[in-house]
């Protein structure tokens, strides 16, 4: 699908190569020849991923790995992409890996802070999570949610079939592009919406 005219996709080829000066490869993963096709009319590379990979319910991490097993390159670090977050805050990437290098993480992933009340439903009773009834919300514990605009990992961590470690940073944003991870037809209209309007249409 298209988002303002451009493949989803290619929303973040466009972001990694706009981020040269830190992304020195830009590998576009997929068994989707419509998909190959986008990724090489930008120039990069297509690595074709195999079927027991790419099923809903298949890893990400498995995608990554069969990409490093399949390059043979020993790049020091992976930074991923996700084509279901096209939309990213422009400096967001150099800060992230700014912090990841001087913090000498095994790993680095977005995370989003929300002031939910959230709870879980048992025996058709609603159970609170995170507050007690009456509880104003800004009163309440803040959670946060992993919201998948960028992971960086060391190539040596996915060797180990780990993409975040335990003691991975938690990179906080606070954009709205973090509440866009499109699985819906209506995250679709969400990501089209904050796309008109950050980008003047």
């Amino acid at each position: 699908m298209k988002l303002g005219n451009i493949p989803l996709i290619g929303h973040s080829i466009n972001y990694a190569l706009a981020n040269s000066t830190i992304i020195d490869k830009i590998i576009v993963s997929t068994d989707d020849i419509k998909i190959k096709e986008v990724a090489l009319s930008y120039g990069v590379e297509v690595v074709d991923r195999p079927t027991k990979f790419s099923g809903d319910k298949s890893p990400t991490l498995e995608a990554v790995k069969h990409v490093l097993d399949t390059e043979k390159t020993l790049w020091k670090n992976v930074i991923l992409l996700q084509p279901t977050n096209p939309l990213r805050p422009e400096i967001l990437l150099s800060k992230a890996y700014d912090k990841f290098i001087s913090g000498d993480f095994k790993s680095l992933f977005t995370v989003s802070k929300t002031c939910r009340k959230f709870g879980i439903i048992e025996k058709e009773s609603f159970k609170p999570y995170n507050y007690k009834f009456g509880e104003r919300s800004q009163d309440i514990e803040k959670l946060y949610f992993e919201n998948g605009l960028l992971y960086i990992t060391k190539t040596s961590l996915i060797q180990q079939n780990i993409l975040i470690d335990e003691h991975a940073f938690p990179f906080e944003i606070s954009h709205s592009f973090a509440n866009v991870d499109i699985d819906t037809k209506e995250d679709f209209e969400y990501a089209e919406y904050l796309y008109g309007k950050y980008n003047g249409s």
